[in-house]
């Protein structure tokens, strides 16, 4: 059975590191933890679960942190987590098959990663990551803010998710600091940081800026294809912002320049017709959507609401709108069949009810 390394850095986590680390428990053959400045009782939890607890002044680097963490790790296989993450019981379950016949031959397994909830737990967002790599003694890590590791060797990909339980704000300024502090150090941005550094912007409501930085990105090539189809999404949103319709409607038109349609442009396209009240060309998108083939091993942000519920419950509301309520109603039936929980559905059904 192949050995395994958990690897993490943590600052001031001391509500969830916990819950992070038992969920870890029993898969892990050891547990290093590395310290990057807390001032809560987050070393008091580490060391409640390994001895194996370093300190790392921060720097504003995560791939240096990570990577100081990587190189204590003393297994065949690194494993890294952020504190606010955790492996729910069948995916520990998962997590234990996939390490009892891990081939030693492989080199990086990548493994859903859900960044979102809904209101019942099940993921809005979801994306693979490489989340446990040979260690290889040395460094893997690349970037200071939204760090990754390029995948090398054999790659397999396997179902045991990891779930971010996000508890908290945080720093919501951090990682926009790091990437202006870079800009002022005269640093060019690599296209993956420079997608990034837009996004940030964006959360920040930046609007103009992220669009100027992901005009950039798109015009100087070098990205990767699933962030230039999301930067198109992304960019649509910032024209909205700025009160350019149409060039908002070209922005995710121009994202067919680099793949067929995903399910969340076409569902965008969907939004886009149906604000403006063009019930059939927004059916068109939202139907289009359903046809589309999720790939979640793509590397791309999925978001699995746009392959069914999303789609269906927003057709219920075009044809309705239309005045054809048999339509309608068969499409929230369709919706309810993906969330038969989900508060829209269960609103529909009672209006459905009142016009019987």
């Amino acid at each position: 059975m192949a050995t395994i390394s958990l690897c993490m850095i943590v600052k001031n986590e001391e509500k969830v590191l916990g819950r992070c680390l038992e969920s870890a428990a029993g898969l892990v053959d050891e547990m290093v933890i590395v310290d990057t400045g807390s001032t809560d009782a987050t070393r008091a939890v580490a060391l409640s679960y390994t001895d194996r607890v370093y300190d790392f002044p921060w720097r504003d680097d995560f791939a240096a942190a990570r990577n100081f963490a990587f190189s204590k790790g003393r297994m065949e296989y690194l494993l890294w987590l952020d504190a606010d993450d955790v492996l729910l019981p069948a995916d520990r379950e998962a997590f234990l098959d996939l390490k009892r016949t891990l081939s030693p031959e492989v080199d990086v397994v990548m493994l859903p990663y859900h960044s979102g909830l809904d209101a019942m737990g099940r993921p809005v967002f979801t994306c693979y990551r490489e989340r446990l790599v040979r260690n290889l003694g040395r460094d893997l890590w690349e970037g200071a803010v939204h760090e990754a590791i390029a995948p090398f060797g054999k790659v397999i990909w396997s179902r045991a998710a990891v779930t971010h339980r996000k508890e908290g704000p945080g720093d919501p300024d951090r990682n926009l600091r790091i990437y202006e502090q870079k800009l002022a150090r005269g640093e060019t941005l690599s296209p993956r940081e420079r997608f990034y550094y837009a996004r940030e912007l964006m959360d920040h409501q930046k609007y103009g800026l992220a669009a100027v930085q992901l005009e950039q990105f798109l015009d100087r090539g070098g990205g990767w294809i699933e962030n230039e189809i999301e930067a198109c999404r992304l960019l649509s949103r910032c024209r909205l912002e700025a009160g350019d319709e149409s060039g908002a409607l070209q922005a995710l038109l121009d994202s067919f320049r680099y793949d067929d349609p995903r399910a969340e442009t076409c569902c965008a396209l969907g939004a886009y017709f149906q604000a403006r009240e063009a019930w059939r060309r927004a059916i068109f998108w939202y139907e289009l959507a359903l046809t589309r083939e999720r790939n979640d091993e793509g590397g791309g942000f999925v978001q699995p609401d746009c392959y069914g519920f999303l789609p269906c419950i927003q057709l219920c509301v075009c044809w309705d709108r239309l005045g054809r309520h048999a339509e309608a109603e068969a499409w929230n039936q369709r919706a309810g069949g993906y969330k038969p929980d989900d508060p829209s559905y269960l609103w529909n059904l009672a209006y459905f009810s009142s016009l019987s």
